[in-house]
C-alpha cells in the first residue's frame, strides 16, 4: 500500500477517535463532547453543543435548532455557570453517571445534572430537542432538559407545575442578549385561576393571559389550536400544565420570554430567512396587569389612557395628572 495512502488512514482513524461525538446524538462515559463539537439529533433538527452569546467571552453549553443559520439557543445548561473563553470546556458523563460540564482538566464539575443515576446511563439528543439521560438496560429517563426550560418553550414542552411534588415548570429571561443567566422576569402557571402570569421578579405582575377557556387563553387567538399547532391544558390531581405541538416537523417555532419582559411567539421564514413574529405580550399599555387600578377603565387610543368608571374618582388625581394610574379609582362622595 502507498506509503501516503496509509499516513493518511492513520490520521483519519486518530482524527475519528479524537472527535468520537461528531456523527452521533449520544454521549455516553466513553463518548464526550469537547468545546468545537456539535452533537446533531438524529432526524437533524436540533443540535448542542458549546457557544458564546452575542458579545460575551463566556462559554456556555446550549441546544439550538440545527438547520436554521441565525443560531437560536432555545435550551442553556450552564446558564449561571459559565465557563472562561481560554478554558477547553468537556462534557461527558461522569463516574457517577451524571451528565456534567467541565472546566478543563478540573475534577469539580461547573454545572452537573445531580441525580441518582445508574451504571448503564447514556445521554441522547432527542429530535424533539429535549436532551434525556437514561438508563440503557431499563429505557427509563433519569433526567431531562424539558423539565428544566430557561427561557423558551419549543414543541412537547409544557409550563405549569406538579402538585404532588411542587416542581415547577417556567420561563425566566436572560439577562442580556450577552448574558444567559437568570434574568429579571418570570413567566409560570397559577393553579388557581388557572392562568399564566408575566411578573418581574416574585411579586411584580406585568401582564397575564387570562383563565383558560377549554380551547384557548381568554384573549390571545392566535395561541388557538389550528391546523399546524395543537395547544392543550392539564388539569388534574397530579398537575396542572400548558403544552403546545407542532402538526409538521418542518416548521420551527418557539414560545420565548427576552430580557425586556415581552413574551413572543415566533416561527422562522425559509423565504425571508428570519424569525416572523405573530404575538407579543404585553401588546401595548392597555395590556399590563392593573394598568389603571380598581374601578378604572383602560384605552389606549385615548391621550389620557385611563379613566375611572362613572361614580368614581381618581385616588391620587397628582399620579393621575402624571400618567400613573396604577391606584385607581374610588367612589364620588
Amino acid at each position: 500500500m502507498d506509503n501516503c495512502l496509509i499516513a493518511m488512514l492513520m490520521f483519519l482513524c486518530i482524527f475519528c477517535i479524537d472527535k468520537v461525538c461528531f456523527a452521533t446524538d449520544t454521549i455516553t462515559r466513553d463518548k464526550f463532547l469537547r468545546d468545537g463539537d456539535t452533537l446533531v439529533s438524529n432526524g437533524g433538527t436540533y443540535a448542542l453543543g458549546f457557544f458564546r452569546p452575542g458579545n460575551s467571552q463566556k462559554r456556555y453549553v446550549g441546544i439550538w435548532f440545527h438547520n436554521v443559520p441565525e443560531q437560536t439557543v432555545v435550551w442553556v445548561a450552564n446558564r449561571n455557570n459559565p465557563i472562561d473563553d481560554s478554558s477547553s470546556g468537556v462534557l461527558r458523563v461522569d463516574r457517577r453517571g451524571n451528565l456534567a460540564i467541565f472546566n478543563g482538566n478540573s475534577s469539580n464539575p461547573v454545572w452537573s445534572t445531580s441525580v441518582i443515576s445508574s451504571p448503564t446511563v447514556t445521554c441522547k439528543l432527542l429530535d424533539t430537542g429535549n436532551l434525556v439521560l437514561c438508563d440503557q438496560n431499563k429505557g427509563d429517563f433519569l433526567w431531562q432538559s424539558f423539565d428544566y426550560p430557561t427561557d423558551t418553550i419549543i414543541s412537547g414542552m409544557k409550563t405549569g407545575f406538579n402538585r404532588k411534588t411542587g416542581f415547577n415548570w417556567s420561563l425566566t429571561s436572560w439577562k442580556s442578549p450577552d448574558d444567559p443567566s437568570n434574568g429579571d422576569f418570570v413567566l409560570r402557571l397559577d393553579g388557581r385561576a388557572p392562568e399564566s402570569f408575566l411578573s418581574k421578579g416574585s411579586s411584580v405582575i406585568i401582564w397575564r393571559t387570562g383563565p383558560w377557556n377549554g380551547q384557548t387563553w381568554n384573549g390571545i387567538p392566535l395561541m388557538t389550536s389550528n391546523f399546524i399547532f395543537h395547544y392543550s391544558f392539564i388539569n388534574s390531581l397530579d398537575e396542572i400544565s400548558f403544552t403546545y405541538t407542532s402538526k409538521n416537523n418542518s416548521i420551527f417555532d418557539r414560545l420565548y420570554l427576552d430580557h425586556l419582559g415581552l413574551f413572543h411567539r415566533a416561527t422562522w421564514f425559509e423565504d425571508t430567512r428570519r424569525w416572523n413574529i405573530f404575538f407579543s405580550a404585553p401588546g401595548d399599555a392597555c395590556e399590563h396587569y392593573g394598568k389603571c387600578g380598581v374601578f378604572g377603565s383602560c384605552n389606549s387610543d385615548n391621550a389620557m389612557i385611563c379613566s375611572c368608571l362613572p361614580g368614581f374618582e381618581p385616588k391620587s388625581p397628582i399620579d393621575w395628572d402624571l400618567k400613573d394610574g396604577s391606584q385607581g379609582c374610588v367612589r364620588k362622595r
